[in-house]
């Protein structure tokens, strides 16, 4: 007999064990799946993995697609999806472990989706009611031994209850929503197109679209501002914006060819306290704002980086970081990398005090470094790590002292103001380069009274500017505000939208596809929309989770809801599933667009889909027979431009993880030139010895052999023509 100790990834399992052990851990295998053997103060533990979640929600009865759906159960993952095929023989090896263990520990991340997981396990895979739990935030050495020594006697059953209610939430929400949306394209129109809504996808995509239409609303409005340019510096009227340019004339007018002369001088000093220690949202904010690097990305990057030990669990929505960690230890950990030495000694000459925010998590602290050394960190990864680490060293160091100089300048009774700012005592700012982003507008040494040396006084004409569209980490940063989804959900939901078409392009466009979701279901079912309704289910999930509320009535509430939402939609399904299709083929019409027809000059170029591969074609067809091959993988979409050298349309070529290639369409463009020498060459296949030939594609020319696709070898050809 033994103690059955349930991780969740396959790293977690080996650094537990490692931890744990007296001496040497014991591999075994099944079916190439590994799992350890050690002995912990003379009790025999094995620690295996779940991989996640081995168990999913799934309608009882799947006969018949149709809704709504309230008829759910807990099914292993593997009869559910056929993606999630190798969960099976995790499964098996976990139930077999189990029949020989006297004593169980659940050892998942620690939250409401790891509590969920271990819970499943240890009651269907397992047959048992209850485990201990351990809870760790570190997959440190000291912390997992501590975690396990101090394990409680049971899983945190609020935890698991929300966590539950919430999967079953979701799973209501989600399919009966989109199975509504989907059916109501295809019973009104025979039309099939996958639609998608949720519990929080549906306010989220409402937020973005009113952000969408206030920028199509928008009409910009003319506005005048004069700027006075001395050799000293430069300054703006004191008025700012004038809406009647008479009005600005009259100044301009007024002070040709005055003297200025400094009025007043105004210095104030502030103190700019240090940031807050990192959650997953303010890291997410703040690696797009400084390093470019994508919400969804960010995410894993800090999961990758926790797997290592190198920080602490990233899901987490405090940040505060509680006396209980030992700031001193964190710090010393972090000064034995040499980069960040001299920073860390710096801080433990002082008082240690983070300056933490108000934001708490009942799991997790703040994210933090834990001071174990990387071996491998490059590129987007080192990036990420760098930011948590002069993230924590900046929020134990000294405020900052920006001073703000203020010039009131008369210029014949008009004023004009100059301002400028700088940092004159750095604190915080010297631990967390190169990750401030702050302006340094210095003004020079004058004096009251002074006279500038006038150069010109100018007048600026300009527009009032729309509203900017959310970014990925700016729309976080608002479901956040509005208490809608969670921390780990929220990346997920904005995938979702770009995926249905609802938005494009990096700074969120609303497809028409999303506008009309949006505009169909506020005036057949705004309850789907409902952001009041989706806040108050979160509520209710807390309450779970504290211990207020029962998972029952919870989801019977939720039930009771849906229903009601659902039979209002029926009633209006035809109405709906035609408005949507419509704006389906109208997104798809926009998104298959490349530009004008360069042959006929009539037609427009289109992205198609045929029985061999996708290509561009021109509307015209047959009277223009113009197409054009387009690679077979990667996303197409225009460029929303010409080529220089032959004015034919240009394309995007989008592969995950990569920058977007840009290409001309045309396979005959100068850019794309044969050195003459090539078309001479003789050259025979290293694999068949046939003859290649020269072929052209969007990419440009290459040998090719004939025998394809018994043989399909390729060589390219390197451009020598290129116009420089």
């Amino acid at each position: 007999m033994y103690q059955l100790i349930i991780t969740e990834k396959p790293s977690t399992c080996l650094k537990i064990a490692n931890a744990l052990a007296d001496s040497k851990v014991t591999q075994k295998k099944t079916k190439k799946i590994a799992y350890y053997e050690l002995q912990h103060k003379g009790k025999k533990i094995v620690v295996v993995c779940a991989v996640g979640h081995l168990y999913n929600l799934a309608e009882k009865d799947k006969k018949k697609w149709h809704y709504p759906i309230f008829e759910i159960a807990w099914k292993e993952s593997h009869t559910i999806n056929k993606s999630a095929a190798f969960t099976k023989d995790y499964l098996d090896l976990i139930k077999k472990l189990a029949k020989n263990a006297d004593s169980f520990v659940v050892a998942t991340d620690f939250d409401v989706e790891g509590e969920v997981i271990g819970l499943n396990v240890i009651r269907f895979a397992c047959n048992k009611k209850d485990a201990n739990r351990m809870k760790f935030s570190t997959l440190t050495k000291d912390e997992l031994v501590t975690a396990y020594e101090n394990r409680s006697k049971h899983l945190e059953w609020g935890q698991a209850y929300a966590g539950e209610t919430r999967h079953y939430l979701d799973f209501f929400y989600g399919v009966n929503l989109s199975r509504a949306l989907t059916l109501a394209i295809k019973h009104a129109t025979s039309g099939f197109k996958i639609m998608s809504s949720g519990r929080v996808q549906g306010p989220a995509l409402k937020i973005l679209a009113d952000r969408e239409k206030e920028i199509r609303k928008f009409k910009p409005e003319s506005f005048w501002e004069i700027e006075l340019i001395a050799k000293e510096l430069s300054a703006f009227h004191k008025k700012g914006k004038f809406k009647k340019k008479q009005e600005a004339e009259a100044i301009l007018k007024k002070t040709k060819n005055k003297p200025a002369i400094i009025d007043t001088i105004k210095k104030t000093k502030a103190q700019q306290s240090p940031p807050n220690p990192f959650d997953l949202t303010s890291l997410q904010i703040e690696a797009h704002k400084t390093l470019g690097i994508t919400p969804k990305r960010t995410l894993q990057i800090a999961q990758a980086l926790y797997l290592d030990s190198l920080i602490s669990y990233p899901r987490t929505s405090s940040n505060q970081l509680p006396p209980s960690l030992n700031y001193k230890k964190i710090l010393q950990n972090i000064g034995k990398q040499s980069k960040y030495k001299q920073l860390a000694q710096k801080l433990l000459k002082k008082d240690l005090r983070p300056n933490n925010g108000k934001k708490i998590d009942a799991a997790h602290p703040a994210i933090y470094p834990t001071g174990e050394i990387p071996q491998r960190l490059a590129g987007q990864e080192f990036k990420i790590y760098d930011l948590i680490v002069k993230r924590t060293l900046a929020t134990f160091a000294e405020p900052a002292i920006r001073e703000t100089i203020k010039m009131e300048i008369d210029c014949n009774k008009e004023i004009f103001i100059a301002k400028g700012i700088k940092t004159i005592k750095p604190g915080w700012h010297e631990f967390y380069e190169p990750y401030v982003k702050l302006k340094e507008e210095e003004l020079p040494d004058l004096e009251e009274k002074q006279e500038l040396n006038v150069k010109q006084i100018k007048l600026h004409e300009k527009e009032t500017q729309p509203p900017k569209r959310y970014t990925q980490a700016s729309i976080i940063k608002e479901l956040e505000k509005r208490n809608l989804g969670t921390k780990a959900t929220r990346t997920a939901i904005v995938d979702a939208l770009y995926e249905r078409d609802y938005v494009e392009e990096k700074s969120m466009k609303v497809t028409e596809l999303g506008l009309k979701t949006v505009d169909t279901l506020k005036k057949y079912s705004p309850e789907v929309l409902d952001e009041n309704l989706t806040r108050h289910f979160e509520e209710e999930m807390e309450k779970i989770r504290s211990g207020k509320k029962k998972e029952e009535s919870v989801i019977k509430e939720a039930q009771k809801v849906l229903t009601k939402i659902l039979k209002q939609f029926k009633k209006h399904e035809e109405k709906i599933g035609k408005a949507l299709s419509k704006a389906n083929k109208e997104t798809r019409r926009k998104a298959s667009l490349i530009g004008a027809c360069p042959i006929c000059k009539k037609g427009d170029l289109r992205i198609l889909k045929g029985k061999y591969g996708t290509f561009i074609a021109c509307s015209e067809y047959p009277e223009c027979k113009t197409t054009f091959s387009l690679p077979s993988f990667g996303l197409i979409k225009s460029a929303e431009k010409n080529c220089d050298q032959c004015n034919f349309p240009k394309v995007l070529i989008i592969k995950k993880r990569k920058k977007p290639q840009e290409l001309c369409i045309n396979p005959d463009c100068p850019s794309k030139a044969i050195d003459k020498k090539l078309l001479k060459e003789k050259r025979k296949c290293p694999k068949c010895g046939t003859q290649l030939v020269i072929k052209k594609s969007a990419y440009g020319s290459f040998f090719a052999c004939p025998n394809y696709p018994k043989c399909k070898h390729i060589e390219p050809i390197k451009n020598n023509n290129k116009k420089k």
